[in-house]
């Protein structure tokens, strides 16, 4: 692993930089060296130039699929520590605060996430309470799920673990999928173990993802209803090893996800440690790291930077596609993170409940 080296950007001008390496371009599908011209936080032009440094350029890292609140920090604290391994923003369901304290622990996770740059895309938890034997803090109806999906900070439905409830057609259950149809916002799912045809009516509900494949044969059975599979490896749950040949077979369908990152495991590695085992593993360079850029990028439309000329100046510089050793992290074309540091401020705050 090479020593840290400065990251040589050229300032044209008082507006304008310019960053050239080895640029990984994952709408394309192409490696080629060029210079990104950069202003005002976006990308205003991508150059192929040649005597490039010896260095990558790719798309920071979204976590397709994470609770904030199993980190134990603050989205403004999580984002700091994620920076630091390429991320730049994560798709998020804050289902833990909500049983416990409702649209109010909602609001207060959104309104810290908007004190930093980091992009978050927070969900409308589908279950609060998970079951109805639980004694939750919370209950979210339709009143309240409606409420949710109106604000523009709340991206999609967060899991929907009642798969019952979907194949039986729950009312409630039911009022919930098609308020997220009458916003426009996808819909994720939670059905372990779920195969043939009570997979093809849970997905003909419009639920488009699911995290909990146990088999690499459950998640090609729910390809095959059209749904998007998330490859997990987290703190708690792990199944990276056992769905990796999704990324050779069904590149195009499948996307990272951590579920829960305890604090201890975030210090040591994050998304980054994932796309490191891919490539290892012999899977195509591009294929891996589009799993957690180009396909959740497009699959939950955030407003991410895909190194494209237009889009945020959202990137990452490595020293090599092999060790993956993160340089420096950048979000709207401002540095957040350099050689293991972070560069983000650290904010207090008043906490919702204990």
């Amino acid at each position: 692993m090479r020593a840290p080296q400065p990251m040589n950007t050229t300032r044209t001008d008082r507006d304008t930089t310019r960053i050239a390496g080895q640029i990984v371009d994952v709408v394309g599908g192409e490696i080629f060296s060029g210079t990104m011209v950069i202003a005002g936080g976006r990308i205003v032009a991508v150059e192929r130039t040649t005597d490039v440094p010896d260095r990558y350029l790719l798309p920071g890292f979204i976590d397709a699929h994470v609770h904030i609140e199993s980190s134990m920090l603050l989205p403004t604290e999580f984002a700091r520590m994620a920076t630091i391994h390429g991320s730049i923003g994560a798709v998020a369901d804050p289902h833990e605060i909500a049983n416990v304290t409702g649209i109010d622990g909602i609001r207060f996770m959104l309104d810290n996430a908007a004190l930093t740059p980091f992009h978050f895309c927070f969900g409308a938890p589908s279950c609060v309470p998970a079951t109805p034997f639980e004694s939750s803090g919370a209950v979210l109806g339709l009143a309240e799920i409606d409420e949710l999906l109106r604000m523009p900070e709340i991206g999609y439905l967060a899991e929907m673990m009642n798969y019952p409830g979907v194949i039986e057609e729950d009312p409630l259950v039911m009022g919930k999928l098609a308020l997220a149809r009458t916003h426009g916002k996808p819909v994720d799912g939670h059905a372990p173990g779920l195969r043939g045809v009570a997979a093809e009516r849970y997905a003909a509900a419009g639920i488009g993802t699911d995290h909990e494949c146990y088999s690499l044969e459950e998640a090609l059975d729910k390809i095959g209803c059209g749904m998007q599979i998330l490859i997990r490896e987290g703190s708690s749950a792990r199944n990276f090893d056992t769905l990796l040949p999704l990324l050779e077979s069904h590149p195009d369908r499948v996307m990272f996800c951590s579920d829960d990152k305890h604090p201890d495991d975030l210090l040591h590695g994050y998304l980054d440690t994932l796309i490191r085992r891919a490539i290892a593993a012999g899977c195509d360079p591009l294929a891996a790291i589009r799993a957690c850029t180009r396909n959740p990028v497009r699959h939950y439309r955030l407003a991410v930077g895909l190194l494209q000329p237009g889009d945020p100046a959202d990137f990452v510089i490595t020293d090599n596609l092999r060790d993956l050793t993160i340089l420096a992290t950048y979000i709207n074309g401002d540095k957040v993170a350099e050689n293991g540091t972070a560069l983000l401020p650290k904010l207090s705050e008043i906490p919702v409940n204990s």
